[in-house]
């Protein structure tokens, strides 16, 4: 495991646990890399309530309940997309927080989208946060960087929960 992606996923089993919240995975394109990441980190059994890789768009409304209207609208590389898979995720698996990945790895276009063009989710709280991607590379440096991407956005918003749980906390 890389360094920077091993922070990652070490920020977010501390940052889960320090918030008490479960964390559950939606991937698509990154196809279990960002769960996989995750439940390598010692205490992952604690906050990692599971993961679903739901690579065809049947899947998605199947799996993570994605409204199939989104898929024929937005198609299954968008923002709507992502933004539901998080949000089926955290029903799913009965996870606190979701994060979610969907995009195309290339090397061919997909439902329109170029290669390169990705989005991730974080679902927690009923609040939706999504990161779009343009990114450049072959197909495993696009995997390997919307991986990263959703490790460190799931960190990050899991930290600021967790510093928002002690403030409130300490001022009670």
């Amino acid at each position: 495991m890389a360094s920077a992606k091993a922070s990652d996923a070490v920020r977010v089993i501390a940052a889960a646990s320090a918030a008490g919240v479960t964390v559950g995975v939606a991937e698509s394109l990154t196809g279990g890399s960002v769960c996989a990441a995750l439940v390598a980190v010692a205490g992952a059994s604690h906050v990692v309530r599971g993961g679903i890789v739901a690579y065809d768009p049947q899947l998605k409304v199947a799996l993570l309940g994605v409204d199939p209207s989104l898929l024929e609208t937005h198609g299954p590389v968008s923002a709507e997309v992502a933004a539901a898979m998080a949000r089926g995720v955290c029903i799913a698996t009965g996870a606190d927080a979701g994060v979610a990945t969907t995009g195309v790895a290339g090397p061919e276009s997909h439902g329109g989208k170029p290669p390169g063009t990705a989005f991730v989710a974080i679902s927690i709280g009923g609040e939706i946060e999504v990161v779009a991607m343009d990114v450049t590379g072959d197909r495993q440096s696009v995997r390997d960087a919307v991986r990263d991407t959703a490790l460190r956005a799931l960190a990050d918003t899991l930290t600021s929960l967790s510093a928002d749980g002690r403030a409130r906390r300490e001022h009670a």
